[in-house]
């Protein structure tokens, strides 16, 4: 499935919050430095969905704080 995430990253702790059918608002626990924001969010969604790491990729976005990612729940 393809999701819209609006990422913030910088926070002080991690939250994944739905706001619309396929769309979510995630606060990253890490800076959007050298890629830390974008590493930690594929984790947390992960851990969301209850998929591995390596289900989580980028379709776009992946610098700007809009971001289309595809969760493949198959492993």
């Amino acid at each position: 499935m393809k999701i819209t995430v609006e990422a913030r990253p910088g926070q002080k702790v991690a939250s994944v919050e739905k706001v619309g059918e396929g769309r979510y608002r995630v606060k990253i626990d890490a800076p959007a430095k050298e890629n830390k924001a974008n590493l930690r969010l594929l984790e947390i969604l992960a851990e969301y969905f209850d998929v591995p790491f390596s289900c989580v990729r980028f379709v776009s976005g992946a610098k700007s704080k809009i971001k289309i990612l595809e969760i493949d729940g198959r492993g």
